[in-house]
């Protein structure tokens, strides 16, 4: 009977594991998508596409159940995970710099001044190649 509770813990243990490590994954991908909408909204000639894009960094930092997602802007992470930010929860670093991309894109798409908005997407894009490698190695990936 030991032997069988021991197996079960070992396999719970391993599957936890798989599931932490596709949580990062899932995230490094997410991150990666929502890095290159952030560099199409710092290069948009206009502020709807620069909006436009912030809102796809959006929601894919925050996933389709999260606070601020806008469904009808479009989701370029669908089937990526849940967003990278709730993707990223058990790892506190990482977590905290997607956090501070959010804000960097949410602050953009307050702004009605194209040169701002861009400046913003720049900040979020900086933050997001940097979270990006980290997200990477999290996950036992290569780097960016």
């Amino acid at each position: 009977m030991n032997k069988f509770l021991t197996m079960g813990m070992a396999g719970a243990f391993a599957a936890g594991l798989s599931f932490a490590a596709f949580a990062q994954d899932s995230a490094s991908t997410e991150v990666s998508t929502a890095h290159a909408h952030a560099l199409m909204a710092q290069s948009a000639k206009n502020i709807a596409t620069a909006h436009e894009h912030l809102h796809h960094v959006v929601n894919c930092l925050v996933g389709a159940n999260g606070a601020g997602f806008d469904a009808k802007a479009g989701d370029p992470c669908k089937g990526q995970g849940n967003g990278a930010i709730p993707d990223s929860a058990s790892n506190e670093a990482l977590h905290s710099k997607l956090e501070n991309a959010l804000s960097d894109a949410q602050s953009g798409l307050k702004s009605d001044s194209l040169a701002t908005v861009q400046q913003d997407a720049g900040k979020a894009a900086a933050t997001l190649q940097d979270t990006g490698s980290q997200a990477k190695k999290a996950s036992g990936g290569y780097s960016w």
